[in-house]
């Protein structure tokens, strides 16, 4: 090891010690671990602590830690090319955009770096559509309440949540929320500026609450009906997620335009939004861009975790493992009434809804060594990794039971 590398270890060491971040930014409220590895669905921490990552860095770590596969692929890129912005044709990323239209309904995709930056894509896709098509008042989107679509200015405005807009100034206009479930609300919001409607197939951040088949395949109706672009949100849900490459897959209907992110890159920073022919035809160029977006490195780590997860076998293995541990988690509500309400969710998204304050239930996870995420509606989001085994089910089960007992004694002894 070179004295600067040492240096720089010794830095870390100083850094892991503290109570708080010294120079970060405050926007976290930051759980005081440091981890220094991870392999498969396990994560280490700087002390010597083992714990069981059932939060996948938020959806992300969709192969796990160090997966060998994506470890291969970024490192044989790493060693010819990593950077020449778009510029200039990219063999790695078209490589990608053809395997991701054959696996979909999309014709046309441009990367990004993040879900939120797939997002402003496809708003701008969606809204520089209708302005080709002669119809430039048509800029607006129907969302819904208790979605979640990012964090720029754009995204939290489509989300509408008070909590993310506050102290930011006037929302961005172009957003009309209309509760889940009530047809009657969203035909009244349709009018002569509406471009579409963008939908998750499941709200992660809200609470790991789905939409419906039924009500995604009645959206798609809707939107042929009135002439309107169907903008799916699967940042969260796709890739493998639900059991389904892409969770609007089980209502049998395909998007006009779609948002990509976190599972893709398998923990390199990558996003996408799809679309088809028809829908980008206004993206020409001078529309849009992004100096790293689709990038050779991040191409490549994404091309393999397509090869893996795009596969019929790889799907089925997450359907018959989410059946697994949804069957475990029937039983640990059963052993806890007061502290589980529900299980809720798909493949392995998953939602356990509390009785006791969700904060309360992820901090006594970690007590137990195992990583789980919160979510709105007091629910406890499992976002395990896709190739997760037996043995991480049994643990999984084991440490919920665990501080599920934690939280009941802690309820007894109030």
């Amino acid at each position: 090891m070179s004295t600067m590398q040492k240096s720089d270890a010794a830095s870390f060491a100083v850094a892991a010690t503290r109570s708080t971040p010294a120079h970060m930014m405050g926007t976290y409220a930051r759980a005081d671990l440091v981890f220094e590895r991870g392999e498969g669905a396990w994560l280490y921490t700087v002390d010597g602590r083992k714990f069981l990552d059932f939060g996948s860095g938020i959806a992300v770590n969709s192969l796990g830690h160090a997966n060998p596969k994506l470890v291969a692929a970024l490192h044989e890129q790493a060693q010819k090319l990593w950077h020449v912005s778009n510029v200039y044709r990219i063999g790695e990323g078209e490589s990608l955009a053809d395997k991701l239209c054959a696996l979909t309904f999309a014709d046309r995709v441009f990367f990004t770096n993040s879900g939120a930056e797939a997002l402003e894509c496809a708003i701008k896709t969606a809204r520089k559509y209708h302005h080709a098509s002669g119809h430039p008042e048509r800029y607006r989107l129907i969302t819904f309440e208790g979605a979640f679509h990012g964090r720029t200015l754009a995204t939290i405005a489509a989300g509408g949540q008070a909590k993310y807009l506050e102290g930011f100034g006037p929302a961005m206009p172009g957003f009309d929320q209309v509760p889940v479930g009530d047809r009657k609300a969203l035909e009244a919001a349709i009018g002569p500026e509406t471009a579409g409607i963008l939908v998750e197939p499941i709200q992660g951040e809200g609470g790991v609450r789905s939409i419906s088949n039924e009500d995604l395949r009645y959206f798609r109706e809707i939107c042929d009906k009135n002439g309107l672009l169907l903008v799916l949100d699967e940042v969260q849900t796709g890739v493998g997620r639900t059991g389904k490459l892409f969770a609007h897959e089980w209502a049998g209907i395909a998007p006009d335009i779609m948002a990509v992110a976190k599972g893709i890159g398998g923990g390199f920073p990558v996003g996408a939004c799809l679309a088809t022919e028809e829908a980008a035809k206004g993206m020409v160029p001078g529309t849009h861009g992004s100096t790293y977006g689709g990038n050779p490195l991040a191409m490549a780590v994404a091309g393999a975790v397509i090869d893996e997860v795009g596969t019929p076998e790889f799907l089925a293995r997450v359907r018959e493992v989410s059946r697994d541990l949804n069957q475990r988690l029937a039983e640990l509500k059963a052993s806890h009434p007061d502290i589980v309400e529900d299980i809720r969710g798909s493949g392995l998204l998953i939602g356990i809804k509390c009785k006791v304050p969700n904060t309360e239930f992820v901090a006594a996870g970690r007590e137990a060594g195992i990583l789980t995420v919160g979510a709105g509606d007091n629910v406890v989001r499992l976002l395990p990794p896709l190739n997760i085994g037996e043995t991480e089910i049994r643990e999984a089960y084991e440490r919920l039971d665990k501080a599920c007992a934690a939280l009941e004694k802690k309820l007894g002894a109030a």
